[in-house]
Order: structure tokens, then sequence, then C-alpha cells
């Protein structure tokens, strides 16, 4: 049997660089398109809402797409994870950041959603914003701070990446079983008075 893992961690990596991408140039190229073209600021938020609404369904690919390698990954080694110093807290890390970078980009997608109601000239689209009033000025500024939230999060994962990288080395691996091994032992030998 192989002990390569390339389809999860493809899945995992090509999955997370379309998430921190698609954000980075969302919250970059995106909207600082829409805000120079659109003649008002209901204009750039409708286009700026087209944009981000055309992402929405590869963006959620990606997603998964990481989700589904990351969870491959920890099956395959969970050993590590387990018997390597270093590797249980980073993991766990990486574990804490994956969850707000999951609340950041769903905070921004109802924001977003909500903001593409409101600034769209569709009677229907304003039938619907109507029955769940926002203040779009609000809205927008909240957006823009958790859409710069996003890439950063996904951001700090990619740097965890490479420290899970640097810690499947060959002379990481061994050094850190036996570090974990010696201070779990350690409660067990007698203490000499």
């Amino acid at each position: 049997m192989s002990d390569r893992n390339t389809l999860i961690r493809s899945l995992h990596d090509v999955g997370l660089a379309a998430w921190f991408g698609g954000s980075l140039m969302g919250a970059v190229g995106l909207n600082g398109a829409a805000k120079d073209q659109g003649e008002t600021p209901r204009a750039g938020a409708r286009i700026a809402s087209s944009g981000w609404s055309k992402w929405t369904p590869v963006n959620a690919a990606a997603i998964g797409a990481h989700l589904f390698g990351g969870g491959g990954l920890l099956a395959v080694n969970a050993h590590r994870v387990a018997a390597q110093k270093g590797v249980g807290a980073s993991t766990t890390a990486k574990t804490l950041v994956t969850a707000a970078a999951l609340a950041a980009t769903a905070y921004a997608r109802v924001l977003g959603k909500k903001v593409e109601l409101a600034s769209s000239p569709d009677p229907q689209d304003a039938e619907k914003a109507a029955q769940h009033p926002i203040d779009l000025d609000s809205a927008q500024r909240h957006l823009a701070l958790v859409q710069w939230a996003v890439p950063a999060l996904t951001g700090c994962l990619v740097v965890l990446n490479a420290l899970h990288g640097e810690q499947q080395r060959p002379e990481e691996q061994l050094p850190g079983m036996w570090q974990r091994a010696r201070s779990a032992a350690t409660p067990l030998v007698p203490q000499r008075s």
C-alpha cells in the first residue's frame, strides 16, 4: 500500500489556495473595481454583489475540497498528531483558525446577501429587503471588515500548512516523537527524595 496521499493533499491545498486567493482578489480587485465603476454607492454595491454571487459556488466547492482534504490528512496523520511533539498543538491551532475562517466566510455571505437585496433595482428583491430592513451603509462597513478577515485567516492557514510541512520532515518526526514519549513517561518515573 502506498504511503502517498497526493489526492487528499491536493484537495486540501488547492481548496485553501482558491479560498484564500478568491477572498483576497475579491476584497482588493472586485470591491475596488466596483467602487471605481459604480456611479453611486448603491451602484457599486450592485456590481460587487454580482461578482461575489458568481464566486460563491466556486468558493463553496473550494472550501468543501479543503475540508475534505483536511479531514483525510488528519485521518492518515493521526499517529503523528498523537505521538509527535508540537503536531497536536499546531493541528489544534489550525482547526480553530479554520473554524474562524468558516465563520467569517459565512458572516460575509449573509451580509453580502443583505447588501445585494438592499441595493437591487429588482422589485422582488426590494420586497425581500423590506421584510428584513438593514442600514445599507452600516452593512457595507461591516462587510468591508469581514471580507478582509477571510484572507487574513486563510493566510494564517497557509502559514500553519507550512509549519505542518516542516514537522513532516524525517529529521523532525523522530525527535518529536521521542520528546513526546519522554514527557509522557516523566510522571511515571518515581521521584527521589
